[in-house]
């Protein structure tokens, strides 16, 4: 590789962590320091394999569902939320839970029981094995379809189709959404939606970016795990534009075949990507003679949530020693 050959990095912003995914792993990083590991987990807490392991490190443990957590021990829900049955079989083992969903993926749980509620046969876009999909679905699993397609639309058969609504999962492609939307709006012209979109600010975003310069890129590359819905929609998104692109868990994962020939590269990351693995990117890339970074910053982005009352109380009364740190 040549160096110095005018190589660009273009670095997208915003990229990487969003607020429901800084918000939960808060939670967990709070929750072991005020109380102490272990602190059990439901699922992992969000979608990167590196969040994980660090913090398996500090003490917490991964659980596939809440029978594994002992008897009256603390048990966190992940960011991407649980049916009312995971709430019903933690209350029953008697489990101090502290609840990590993204207040955005709430929203759509509140949607979906109002709906089912006022008699509405529900279609949830979504994927089928996502854990926020399985969660929303439990909500109201008897009225509820999945669909992941315009071409799914087709065999849906519901009672009424004067009485249908529709809800998504957060990080979906908006424009798959868009075409699953219109098929859903020729097949039951009188569907009711959600009153504000249920993706969420920081995929939108995120693939508003990958846009904005896709065109002058010759390869995105999007820093997230393989089972990141939003991450594998950034590389969608920048694929249907016509540009190569690949999805990294970090910067080991970039293969030198990939920057053969290629003068500019986008570099962004998914809402569960942390930017210390970004930064690793950038500092192989420069090796690699992409040396002129330049930051372009699509939108501003500054949503914040709040923490759940365990963890504010748990805060509140932490030693002095500790908050005067």
């Amino acid at each position: 590789m040549s160096n110095g050959n005018g190589k660009t990095l273009l670095l997208l912003k915003p990229r990487g962590f969003c607020a429901g995914v800084v918000r939960a792993i808060d939670i967990v990083r709070i929750a072991l320091e005020a109380f102490g590991p272990p602190i059990y987990v439901r699922k992992e807490i969000v979608h990167n394999r590196f969040v994980v392991e660090e913090l398996q490190a500090k003490g917490a443990i991964f659980v596939d569902s809440v029978e594994e957590v002992p008897a009256g021990e603390r048990v966190i829900y992940s960011a991407h939320g649980v049916s009312p049955e995971v709430r019903e079989n933690s209350h029953l083992r008697k489990l101090r839970v502290i609840d990590a969903t993204c207040p955005l993926v709430t929203k759509v749980h509140v949607e979906a029981v109002k709906f089912a509620k006022e008699g509405y046969s529900l279609i949830l876009i979504g994927h089928r094995d996502h854990d926020e999909v399985i969660g929303t679905l439990g909500e109201a699993p008897l009225v509820t379809q999945v669909v992941g397609s315009p071409q799914q639309v087709e065999s849906l058969t519901v009672p009424d189709p004067n009485r249908v609504a529709y809800l998504t999962q957060t990080t979906l492609s908006l424009d798959e959404t868009t075409d699953i939307i219109a098929a859903l709006k020729k097949r039951f012209p009188n569907i009711k939606g959600p009153a504000a979109q249920d993706i969420c600010y920081a995929t939108e975003n995120r693939q508003v970016a990958v846009k904005e310069v896709a065109s002058e890129a010759d390869l995105v590359l999007v820093v997230g795990s393989d089972n990141s819905s939003n991450s594998n929609r950034l590389v969608e998104v920048a694929r249907n534009l016509g540009t190569n692109a690949h999805l990294i868990d970090n910067y080991k994962d970039i293969k030198p075949a990939w920057l053969e020939a290629v003068k500019t590269i986008a570099l962004t990351a998914g809402a569960s990507a942390p930017e210390c693995l970004v930064e690793e990117v950038v500092r192989f890339l420069t090796t690699q003679g992409f040396d002129n970074v330049n930051e372009l910053e699509v939108m501003p982005e500054n949503v914040r949530f709040g923490l759940p009352p365990e963890i504010v109380e748990a805060i509140a009364s932490a030693p002095a020693s500790a908050s005067a740190k």
